[in-house]
């Protein structure tokens, strides 16, 4: 018996720190999976090898299904899972491959498609950034009153569609849909003008709740299995004309880019920073001693036809307004429940000066400040043939947590 020792690359987002789980397809089979630097972790081959025969897990547990099995074991179970991941593979920081293992164990990152990890139930999407409330107050409303009066007293949010929500590399038609044009007092019928990206970061929920019965915000957390990247795509002419008195609809349905990997809670422990600090008094229910944020830097960037990349922006996680376990409480006060696998997006992430907003909204500021591209084009919304690309990681080196890929290319609407 012998070990191979694979070197972790020091900028990977797959350090020994993370151990993300995700879903894999190879042919026609799917497999639950793991993540160590350049290669992929086969769960079900672990399972099937007998690495987790002391957890006593289900059959088949990672084989052709989405994760909402496995997280439904409970965050004890999940927990061993991870730490026997790192004990068995983990040696000196670097990826140990024991001889004695089967080939098919481990992929190398690439040889596989990634898939949704989630069968996704519900999905809800917040507004709780502050600075991006305040700046789309500021375009379209007084800017004396960029915040409605309700901000600062509950986590806005809305019901999406769980159904058009893509895993990163899934091309996006451009929508079609209704606009008014200029001055026009009716509406015309077309693709959208003003596609946009939203940077955000959506939390999957790992525990079901009963009807009737809200999770306190001292509780929440343990609902939460982990995060992902998550762009939802928005188009803003559409918006603009349907988007009262019920808010959102075909603006937001026709398409959300969701990162393959699933960053566990766990993984995410040492980066907990505090909340933002309260400008008004909160209701009881919402007050925590353990309300906190996490530091994780996030970027986006817009590669154009002729591949030349540029970021766009450059915000942090930790700028929410409402943190996650605020979102869940108030979520679900009213007695609404929660099922394993449901999707809460945090909305759309900006900081507190113009490199760090969230949306080409904000960076191209309602179209008045064209965005540079390195290859000599300007770009206020997204064109057909762009790739939008969002990144998201915490900490370096031996114990940088990333989230992997989340990238989606915007194509030509269909003619209808």
């Amino acid at each position: 018996m012998s070990i191979t020792i694979l070197p972790i690359p020091l900028d990977s987002d797959f350090s020994p720190a993370n151990i993300p789980f995700g879903v894999f397809r190879d042919g026609e089979t799917t497999s639950g999976c793991s993540r160590i630097g350049d290669y992929i972790i086969d769960l079900h081959v672990c399972q099937e090898y007998g690495i987790f025969e002391d957890l006593r897990l289900p059959k088949n547990i990672f084989f052709n299904r989405p994760l909402n099995d496995f997280m439904s074991l409970g965050k004890e179970v999940t927990k061993e899972v991870r730490q026997t991941i790192m004990s068995t593979f983990i040696l000196d920081g670097q990826l140990a491959i024991n001889d004695i293992w089967p080939i098919e164990m481990f992929r190398k990152a690439g040889s596989v498609q990634m898939v949704l990890p989630i069968t996704i139930g519900d999905y809800t999407d917040f507004y709780s950034s502050k600075e991006h409330a305040t700046n789309v107050g500021i375009m379209f409303r007084d800017p004396k009153n960029a915040l409605l009066p309700n901000w600062l007293h509950i986590p806005v949010g809305y019901h999406g569609r769980s159904s058009s929500i893509v895993v990163s590399g899934t091309e996006v038609h451009r929508p079609n849909g209704q606009t008014i044009q200029g001055n026009d007092t009716s509406p015309t019928y077309g693709p959208s003008r003003q596609v946009d990206f939203e940077l955000e970061m959506a939390f999957v929920i790992g525990k079901n709740s009963g009807l009737g019965q809200p999770i306190g915000i001292n509780e929440a957390e343990s609902y939460i299995f982990g995060l992902m990247l998550f762009n939802d795509w928005s188009a803003r002419d559409i918006q603009k004309w349907e988007y009262v008195p019920l808010g959102p609809f075909l603006a937001k349905n026709f398409a959300s880019t969701l990162s393959p990997w699933i960053i566990t809670m766990e993984s995410l422990e040492p980066f907990k920073v505090e909340a933002q600090p309260r400008e008004k008094p909160i209701l009881p229910y919402l007050e925590s001693s353990q309300n906190c944020n996490y530091d994780i830097h996030l970027e986006v960037a817009i590669e154009t036809e002729g591949n030349s990349e540029t970021v766009v922006t450059r915000s942090n996680f930790k700028y929410l307004y409402w943190s996650m376990i605020q979102q869940l409480a108030h979520h679900t006060v009213n007695g609404c429940n929660v099922r394993v696998g449901d999707l809460l997006a945090s909305g759309t992430i900006s900081g507190p000066h113009e490199g760090s907003y969230g949306s080409m909204l904000e960076i191209a500021w309602k179209g008045t400040k064209p965005v540079p591209m390195k290859d000599g084009t300007t770009r206020i919304f997204i064109q057909d043939g762009d790739t939008v690309k969002l990144k998201g990681w915490a900490g370096n080196g031996s114990s940088r947590v990333g989230f992997g890929e989340c990238e989606g290319k915007l194509i030509p609407a269909l003619n209808t």
